[in-house]
This record gives C-alpha cells, sequence and structure tokens, in this order.
C-alpha cells in the first residue's frame, strides 16, 4: 500500500473508531509541569495506579519545593503505589533541581510559548522522560500538536498494519505522527488506547467485535504473532 492509500485508510479507521467509541474530550489540563510528575509516574503501571501515587506524593508535600527538598525515600514511600518507586522518587527530584537551575522557578508554562518541537526536545533532556512522556505534557497540558503512542497504541498499529509487524515504539511514534491529522490526535490517541484495553487485548483480542476488522492484517491472517514483542510501556490516555 502507498502512502497516500495508508493515510485513507487511517483516517477510515479513526472514522470507525469515533463512531464506536465517541468523540472524548480533555476532562482536565493540569500545569505542564504537574503533568510531567503525572506521567512518569504512570511509567509502567496502570492509570488508576498513576492516580493513586499522585494524589498521595501531593498530600505528602504541598509544594513542588517541598518535593524537590525532601529525604528521597519520603517521596518513595509516598508513590509506592505507583511502582518503581526507588526510581521514579529520584527521576521527579532531578527534573525539579533541573528546572528550578534552569528556569529559577518550578513551573514550565514556558513550553506552552514554545514551538512544539523545541518542547520536546527539552523534555527529552531529562532523564526518564522518552517520546512518549514528552508528547503527554505536549498534548495535555500545552495544546501542542503531539501524539504520545503507549503499549496499547503500538500494539493496534501494528496488528492493523499502519506501521510494521517488527516497528519499535520510537518507529510508531514517528510514522502515526504523520499518517493522522495533528487535529485528531487527541480523539485519536483516546480512542486507539480504548481498542487496545478493551479489544485489542494483548492475549485473546476481540477480533469479531473490533470496529477495524475488516481492514486489520492480524484478524485476516488468522492472529499471527507480533515479532519483537516491545517492552511494556505507560498507559497514557487521559479520558474525560
Amino acid at each position: 500500500m502507498d502512502y497516500r492509500s495508508l493515510r485513507r485508510s487511517v483516517a477510515g479507521g479513526l472514522d470507525r473508531l469515533e463512531a464506536a467509541f465517541g468523540r472524548p474530550r480533555l476532562g482536565r489540563s493540569l500545569p505542564p509541569l504537574d503533568e510531567l510528575i503525572l506521567t512518569i509516574l504512570s511509567q509502567n503501571t496502570n492509570d488508576l495506579n498513576r492516580d493513586r501515587a499522585f494524589r498521595s506524593l501531593r498530600q505528602a508535600f504541598p509544594t513542588w519545593e517541598s518535593v524537590m527538598e525532601a529525604d528521597p525515600a519520603r517521596i518513595e514511600e509516598a508513590i509506592r503505589c505507583g511502582g518503581l518507586a526507588h526510581i521514579k522518587s529520584r527521576i521527579i527530584q532531578e527534573v525539579l533541581r533541573r528546572v528550578r537551575q534552569e528556569r529559577g522557578r518550578l513551573d514550565l508554562d514556558v513550553l506552552r510559548r514554545m514551538p512544539a518541537e523545541e518542547a520536546r526536545r527539552y523534555l527529552s533532556g531529562f532523564r526518564g522522560v522518552g517520546d512518549k512522556t514528552a508528547c503527554c505534557v505536549l498534548l495535555f497540558a500545552c495544546g501542542h500538536a503531539a501524539f504520545p503512542v503507549d503499549t496499547h497504541i503500538h500494539r493496534v498499529a501494528r496488528r492493523v498494519g499502519w506501521v510494521s509487524s517488527g516497528a519499535t515504539p520510537a518507529t510508531s511514534h514517528a510514522v502515526l505522527a504523520g499518517l493522522i491529522p495533528a487535529s485528531r490526535y487527541l480523539v485519536a490517541h483516546v480512542n486507539l488506547i480504548t481498542l487496545g484495553r478493551r479489544l485489542c487485548r494483548p492475549r485473546n483480542p476481540d477480533c469479531p467485535a473490533c470496529p477495524l476488522r475488516r481492514t486489520c492484517r492480524h484478524a485476516r491472517r488468522g492472529r499471527p504473532p507480533l515479532r519483537g514483542a516491545p517492552r511494556p510501556m505507560a498507559r497514557a490516555g487521559r479520558p474525560a
């Protein structure tokens, strides 16, 4: 399939997902620094544990200044329910110290005024912040055109043939950002995650109920195994 045909196929698939799942809207908008910490907490866990860890952190430490200056063991305890607490506590403090050093205060509102690509590069310079985390901050907190790809979206895209079956998460980020119109990023992101969670599951996908089944190569070929299965990635959806 040539690129133009693939873009038409993707657009038709997104239309079918909207018919099935609707057009979700962003239910809340956090400041960019808050969104960055929230998304770091989301890594390698689910949305429920992410939100619990974030609430616990804010209850224990009312300001980001107090988080930055706290004993790492106290931060670890506050975010333990989100998993990988030892690693995430160190990353969060490193982020806060660098933001304070570079910006003079603990906020990242400047990202809203930066060009999207410049803001993405800035965020990706932090240890522990990859493309998915950076794109979540840009899309959800800054209103920039960015398309985060989590494990569900990566799996769906490989199965339906929007990216190659052996694509890496980084490849999926780059390819899908070009195939999906920027104006559809938010709705496409949430609906693809919904599809991955409800129907296009890692095991025992419910292909007969899938809105994309007629054009899905995975369904047509009798569910061939995906090559080079990626390591788990954090869930990034922010349904309304």
